[in-house]
């Protein structure tokens, strides 16, 4: 159980941050901003990513702790 529990979590955690990537990628294509936003959201962008990286790399790290 516990195990699908910290699955679920980690889900709806990436879920949420693709979420929120996408809708910056989408604002970013308007071109109704200036371009020093644009680099903010470049930035975010990196930064998104790789949150998500973390949260996949914890994910399986406890994974391996639960396991064992």
């Amino acid at each position: 159980m516990e195990i699908l529990s910290l699955t679920l979590n980690t889900l709806g955690t990436i879920l949420i941050a693709y979420t929120a990537l996408r809708v910056h990628s989408r604002v970013s294509k308007d071109h109704k901003i200036d371009t020093a936003v644009l680099k903010e959201m470049r930035k975010e962008k990196l930064i998104g990513i790789t949150g998500i990286i973390f949260i996949v790399i914890g994910y399986i790290i406890q994974l391996i702790i639960l396991t064992n």
